[in-house]
């Protein structure tokens, strides 16, 4: 809660203990003083923090307060009598506003991101590609180019002015929540909460170049739900482009004002039996590992000075390495078979395009969620799942046999990375979600397991940690202790080598 959401909180507290607990003759001048203040509170809140939808009760009572309180202040006395039990309506009334407003805070609070650690400050640029070569084939219109939109994080040199909003349009938010199933206020508030990056910073003149990591999110996802990482990661030396996968975003705004959003879950049908899902899967991880070579080739243009940008001369090209989410996972193992990318991180992703590729000889890591793990040991065990338990899924056994020969071959590319300096590693008390910054946005979502148990700024703080030092090892060649094995200073991190 900020400052003068709490300040206003508090007084109307004040204000509805007054209008309890002194007696009628002597509330006319207090409440009128103690409404006036309230009011002025709102004024400042409203001015200096901006308006918020889970502040209406507040608003509202303050309001209302000030009204009669005026009214019965100029007027020397009430007008009317108000009967008691109307009174105590009113009171209740105001009692559970409090307490409604109070539950919407918690839950949808506005909260801050966890500041980078590094020596670096943070800027950021996005950028607008089009892949001439290239037609979208997830649009309304089959002749129209591939676009993207890309956003840039890297070490700067200082900052100047405010942080950049987290959020880069916030009319995105509208499909974000519905993306969600929430009412449309949920996220509105969001629009208030900071990065820590500065727009268009110059760019940190201390190294000659900073290696590159290329970042895709997960289905339905959006770049800036991995702002956290990408500041953690620019402010220890890299250049982080986050890649918004067109259509497979929730909402995807770019310069012309044109907004997409995704379409890509069309592929995916109940009805559809298990080899048509597994080829749609296929077919959309191949469109977004192309469009990791497309931002590749586009960072290589600006690194020559064929695309303007502050970066021009600052990429090194040399050492390249890529991350994602979800599938976003799987795109960064796949396009890892580029030659350029010298190592990569799967965030809890099980991968597309299994039967197509041979062993990757690179080094990768995978961090797997609890719950992910837990799926993956059953399939190594070589244990099945049971008809109630596929009942209660909503699966078939022949879709459930199909998964776990695939699984099976997954656990399998997983092994052959440990071999060439990769790691497979699992983190206790997260789920699917925790690999983003969406854990951050409402408590809710831990109870409802969406997110894991595990505190989010813990969980942001590990996960950085293990590609931190991944990263480290393999662009900058320092570091890598944390692959070694175990470490005391994170207990929640298991190393999956024995199901492997």
């Amino acid at each position: 809660m900020r400052l003068f959401e709490l300040l206003l909180f508090v007084s109307i507290i004040g204000l509805f203990t007054l209008s309890i607990v002194l007696r009628k003759d002597r509330r006319r001048v207090p409440l009128f003083i103690a409404s006036g203040i309230t009011a002025l509170v709102l004024a400042i809140q409203w001015i200096i923090e901006g308006y918020r939808i889970q502040l209406l009760f507040l608003y509202s009572i303050t309001i209302i307060c000030l009204a009669i309180s005026a009214y019965a202040y100029f007027r020397k006395a009430v007008p009317w009598k108000i009967p008691r039990i109307l009174r105590g309506i009113a009171y209740s009334a105001m009692a559970v506003s409090l307490v409604i407003t109070a539950g919407l805070l918690y839950a949808f609070p506005l909260f801050q991101l966890p500041p980078p650690t590094g020596s670096f400050k943070v800027g950021t640029q996005a950028f607008h590609f089009v892949d001439t070569n290239r037609n979208e084939t997830f649009g309304e219109t089959g002749d129209s180019k591939r676009e993207l939109m890309v956003q840039v994080w890297y070490p700067a040199q200082a900052g100047a002015g405010d942080y950049a909003p987290w959020i880069p349009d916030t009319r995105i938010l509208d499909y974000m929540v519905a993306d969600y199933g929430l009412p449309d206020f949920t996220f509105q508030h969001l629009k208030y909460v900071s990065s820590h990056s500065y727009t268009g910073a110059v760019i940190s003149p201390e190294q000659d170049a900073y290696p590159l990591i290329l970042v895709n999110p997960g289905n339905g996802s959006s770049r800036f739900l991995h702002t956290s990482q990408a500041e953690e990661l620019a402010s220890n030396g890299y250049i982080v482009a986050v890649i918004d996968h067109t259509y497979n975003t929730f909402a995807t705004e770019f310069p012309d004002g044109e907004i997409t959003t995704s379409t890509t879950n069309q592929l995916f049908s109940p009805d559809h039996d298990y080899p048509t899902e597994r080829s749609n899967r296929d077919k959309l991880g191949k469109v977004l590992t192309d469009d990791v070579s497309f931002t590749l080739d586009q960072l290589e243009l600006i690194q020559s000075g064929q695309i303007t940008s502050k970066l021009q001369g600052k990429i090194d090209l040399d050492h390249i390495g890529v991350f994602g989410h979800s599938i976003g996972g799987a795109t960064a193992y796949d396009a890892s078979f580029d030659p350029r990318i010298t190592a990569g991180i799967d965030l809890d992703g099980g991968l597309y395009r299994l039967h197509d590729r041979q062993q990757l000889h690179k080094p990768f890591l995978f961090i797997t969620s609890q719950s992910e793990f837990t799926k993956l040991k059953r399939v190594r065990e070589n244990k099945p799942y049971t008809d109630v338990e596929i009942e209660q899924m909503g699966s078939t056994r022949e879709w459930e046999d199909q998964v776990a020969a695939d699984k099976k071959l997954e656990l399998q590319r997983m092994r052959e990375t440990i071999s060439e300096g990769g790691q497979v590693l699992y983190i206790e008390h997260t789920e699917h979600l925790n690999f983003t910054d969406v854990q951050f946005i409402s408590p809710l979502f831990r109870m409802v397991g969406i997110t894991g148990h595990i505190a989010p700024e813990r969980a942001n703080m590990v996960i950085n940690a293990y590609m931190l030092d991944l990263f480290d090892l393999y662009l900058k060649g320092r570091e890598g202790n944390l692959m070694q094995g175990p470490d005391q200073r994170f207990p929640e991190v298991k190393f999956g080598t024995a199901l492997l």
